[in-house]
């Protein structure tokens, strides 16, 4: 198993993890793919199993406090030195869910802006998965404004690193 930050030469790879994981509406091009690897790279981190890419998860930084759908969309919102990290898709192909990859790549994410001196991360996430971010120390902030792909999101927040424990990857 190997964990990584993108390249631009992972474009096809997590673009076909994204299509895997997500129904159309909601899944990002291969073309905002490059957008945003242009922009953030560092801000994905991937692992990979055997040589193929099998989980990710990426997001750009901002001092905005709230993931917008205008973000998803403009990778050029991106500020490097942006208080918070969002968290725009935790992704893990179907066939390798359960072994802890997306726990693994989380903490890996916050550990980075905990060390980046980030205030903490936000994401959005359907109401199935509200007990499986809350193992990581996110707080739900109840409905976001978020309309992306005609789905109902909720959006929470890890804003505090004092004290914050992480669950081990096979609690995930």
């Amino acid at each position: 198993m190997e964990i990584r930050n993108a390249t631009m030469d992972d474009l096809q790879a997590i673009a076909a993890v994204e299509a895997a994981c997500f129904p159309a509406a909601e899944a990002a091009t291969a073309e905002e793919f490059a957008g945003r690897l242009a922009h953030y790279a560092d801000h994905f981190w991937l692992l990979f199993e055997q040589g193929e890419l099998v989980a990710f998860v990426d997001g750009f930084c901002t001092d905005m406090p709230d993931l917008t759908d205008e973000m998803y969309a403009d990778a050029a919102l991106h500020d490097e030195n942006g208080a918070w990290q969002m968290i725009f898709g935790v992704n893990t192909l179907p066939r390798c869910r359960r072994r802890g990859y997306a726990g693994l790549l989380l903490q890996r994410a916050i550990a980075d802006a905990h060390t980046q001196g980030r205030k903490g991360l936000v994401l959005t996430c359907k109401e199935k998965l509200l007990h499986y971010y809350a193992k990581f120390g996110f707080v739900n902030e109840g409905v976001s404004a978020s309309t992306h792909g005609g789905v109902v999101w909720y959006q929470m927040r890890l804003d505090s690193f004092c004290g914050n424990t992480l669950p081990s990857a096979s609690e995930n």
